[in-house]
């Protein structure tokens, strides 16, 4: 942010309508999330927890998307490397701890899901499942329902590149284009599905499939979160205007394995992954809150402190939280009968 005399030359995040302390929770969630991740990492090497997909290096597309959604209305379909996204619509440490060690009081499935297959009613987040691909049609369903029932809220879904492959994507964008349903298709292509590199899998880009189906697609750095938030903040206004969808491809990069099973250094090198680090939309954007003259790295430093306490606490408690019993692998699947039993 510059002084020209008197006259201040507005910020990029104010041009698009978002405040100094708005921009600032966009990064503050970025980086919570990304403190999250690195510790469950930990947390699975250490042996304490059995299993973690990684979003690493995707948090600024994830979290400038969210603030772009009406976050009291939408309907949201995330995929499993969301945390970013999560948290931004409301999701706590606690509740991704709770569901990293299974434990019962867990809002996705009380224990029942691997990480990261997200699902909370008070927060409009649609349970998720691990065949990929499976939530953009639901997504569909969705906006379907908002243009019958004449509401106006609008569906958000996420999908890797590799998902854009599956018959799911291409049956939900068709039947979306026919009916201009209020609902927005973002794929995160971080380049890798599993192993298997872009150029051997796509044979073009994700966004041009658009075109096939009578809606518009756009390309976005995924490493620039005010581009994607703007991006984003546009489609869901032809959404609700009536216009019907919009495929958005956020291009970004996974920095970390595909999973905590994943070899990664099998399928590409230490020097590719440095490359992309360098790329990496977190500390870029932490850099230009600063130029902005709203950030400097004594917040910074405060900042770090209250995330690492607040991950800490929600690790304790993930731990220390009881486990389902037994009896409750009954539950949600018979329906209850009239004295709420059903046992």
């Amino acid at each position: 942010m510059t002084q020209t005399g008197s006259v201040r030359q507005m910020a990029k995040h104010e041009e698009l309508g978002l405040t100094n302390d708005q921009a600032i929770e966009m990064y503050t969630t970025m980086l919570m999330a990304r403190r999250f991740d690195e510790r469950v990492l930990l947390l699975q090497r250490a042996g304490k927890v059995n299993f973690h997909v990684s979003g690493i290096g995707q948090e600024p597309a994830q979290v400038a998307a969210a603030f772009a959604l009406n976050r009291d209305i939408d309907y949201y379909l995330p995929y499993y490397r969301d945390y970013g996204f999560v948290l931004s619509v409301g999701m706590t440490l606690r509740e991704l701890m709770l569901s990293v060690f299974a434990k019962a009081e867990d809002p996705n499935s009380g224990g029942r899901q691997m990480p990261g297959h997200f699902g909370c009613k008070r927060l409009r987040i649609v349970t998720g499942s691990s065949p990929v691909t499976t939530q953009v049609p639901h997504a569909v369903g969705f906006a379907l329902a908002a243009k019958m029932k004449q509401q106006s809220f609008v569906s958000f879904v996420t999908f890797g590149e590799g998902s854009s492959n599956q018959g799911d994507f291409h049956e939900g964008c068709n039947f979306a284009g026919v009916h201009k349903l209020p609902v927005i298709f973002m794929c995160e292509n971080n380049q890798y599905a599993i192993s298997t590199p872009t150029h051997r899998q796509l044979g073009g880009p994700v966004y041009e499939r658009a075109a096939g189906y009578g809606f518009p697609g756009v390309r976005v750095d995924g490493n620039d979160p005010l581009e994607v938030y703007r991006v984003v903040k546009e489609a869901r206004a032809r959404a609700a205007n009536g216009e019907g969808p919009t495929l958005i491809e956020t291009m970004t990069y996974r920095l970390s394995p595909h999973s905590t099973s994943d070899n990664d250094l099998a399928y590409r090198s230490k020097e590719e992954v440095e490359e992309h680090r360098g790329k990496d939309g977190l500390p870029k954007f932490k850099q230009y809150l600063i130029d902005c003259g709203i950030w400097n790295e004594e917040r910074d430093e405060e900042l770090q402190r209250k995330l690492r306490a607040l991950v800490d606490d929600a690790t304790e408690y993930g731990d220390k939280a009881p486990f389902p019993a037994p009896e409750d692998i009954l539950q949600h699947v018979y329906a209850d009968d009239a004295d709420g039993g059903g046992r």
